[in-house]
């Protein structure tokens, strides 16, 4: 089960469910935290977290040509941090309920227990990928994709480069999201206990870690060498945020977001974004971004979730949740079904994208494809991933 699954149970269920099951507060149970209350699911993160992976797979299927489709190309964030703050918005939604209902020990039970289930889909997910690329590789003599996926040193040292695999140091390419979510989630029930007391002061010990990250270069290392792609020290910021977010502090933030001045800033800065990002790939538009400016900004750092990505998704937050407000009439859309079906089973729908987009990449590449098989390639793989989703709802309700 996803954790978008448990956030509010059917919309049939609501509150009363809830209030039938829920155990009393501990005597003296105080929380600085508060929680919206249980009802109708918030559809709006299964279909952001749904469009997270559709885009996700097609910057890996085709990072030349089909991200012109995603939003990488048009400014400094990508899909990894609208799926790392939702994971964060909906991790601490169900299990700081969790903690609010059945106390410390059972959420922090409970939120170990979904680690581990990340951790188990991160490990099928190496083992056939490795497996479908050394096919590959070996079997049909193309050692290529071996090095262009990065298992080489599986293919050199198998039982020491899966010994690594298993303590989350080596992966191939692709598959970097899965080991930062299963730290992130590990250090949840920390993060949920400082919350319950002091929410903000949890937030800025947050921002002091990241800053430390930037200025003492805090970073896991990876095998056979370098560092994590995505660091955690780093990524915790974008993830803590979410989960502030989710415990009641968005009404706090709601004349701010709900500004006109803050909407023209976000969209001035959408449009600063978009001209830098343009410059890149039409290096003459690049002569009007003063020298000075260029030396601030680059290089604009993934790995470290580089300031100026959190604030471009700040602002593609704030227009987002203008245009997009709760109760959308567009959230139960026909059109818009497979992907919110899609954010409801994220992680199965995550490992199916990597290993599909693998797939693609290798057809697409053996056959020097135009745009059109490009494009049929990237569609055939968000309908796969979109009935498998389906598919897995299918199953649910026949529980």
């Amino acid at each position: 089960m996803s954790i978008a699954d448990q956030i509010a149970g059917s919309p049939q269920a609501g509150a009363t469910v809830a209030t039938a099951v829920a155990p009393p507060r501990p005597v003296g149970f105080t929380m600085a935290a508060s929680l919206p209350a249980v009802g109708q699911r918030e559809l709006r993160l299964d279909l952001f977290r749904g469009l997270a992976l559709w885009l996700i797979y097609i910057d890996h299927v085709s990072p030349d040509l089909l991200s012109w489709f995603t939003i990488r190309s048009y400014g400094f964030s990508d899909a990894a941090e609208i799926f790392i703050f939702i994971s964060g918005y909906t991790a601490a939604f169900v299990y700081g309920r969790s903690m609010l209902q059945s106390g410390f020990v059972v959420a922090a039970a409970r939120v170990l227990r979904r680690a581990w289930q990340i951790y188990a889909m991160h490990i099928l997910l190496f083992m056939l990928l490795v497996a479908e690329v050394s096919y590959i590789a070996v079997v049909l003599d193309k050692p290529f994709y071996a090095k262009e996926m990065e298992i080489i040193a599986f293919l050199d040292q198998p039982g020491h480069a899966m010994a690594q695999a298993l303590l989350l140091r080596y992966r191939p390419l692709n598959m970097d999201v899965l080991p930062l979510y299963i730290v992130l989630m590990a250090f949840l029930p920390l993060i949920l206990l400082l919350m319950k007391w002091r929410p903000n002061l949890t937030l800025a010990l947050s921002i002091g870690l990241y800053a430390l990250c930037w200025h003492y270069d805090l970073h896991l290392s990876a095998y056979p060498d370098g560092f994590w792609s995505f660091n955690p020290f780093a990524w915790q910021m974008l993830f803590v945020f979410g989960a502030w977010c989710a415990l009641g502090r968005t009404t706090q933030m709601s004349r701010l977001m709900s500004s006109p001045v803050t909407m023209w800033i976000a969209l001035a800065y959408l449009l600063a974004a978009f001209y830098v990002t343009l410059s890149w790939y039409f290096p003459p538009l690049a002569a009007a971004i003063p020298h000075w400016l260029e030396q601030w900004m680059y290089p604009i750092d993934k790995t470290d979730l580089d300031v100026l990505r959190f604030a471009h998704f700040l602002a593609l937050a704030a227009i987002t949740v203008h245009f997009v407000p709760a109760g959308w009439p567009g959230l139960n859309s026909l059109w818009l079904r497979p992907m919110v079906l899609c954010g409801q089973h994220s992680l199965e729908i995550f490992a199916l994208g990597v290993f599909l987009a693998f797939t693609g990449y290798f057809v697409l590449m053996e056959t020097s494809a135009g745009l059109g098989l490009h494009i049929l390639i990237g569609l055939l793989g968000i309908a796969i991933m979109s009935a498998v989703a389906w598919l897995l709802s299918w199953y649910k309700r026949l529980r």
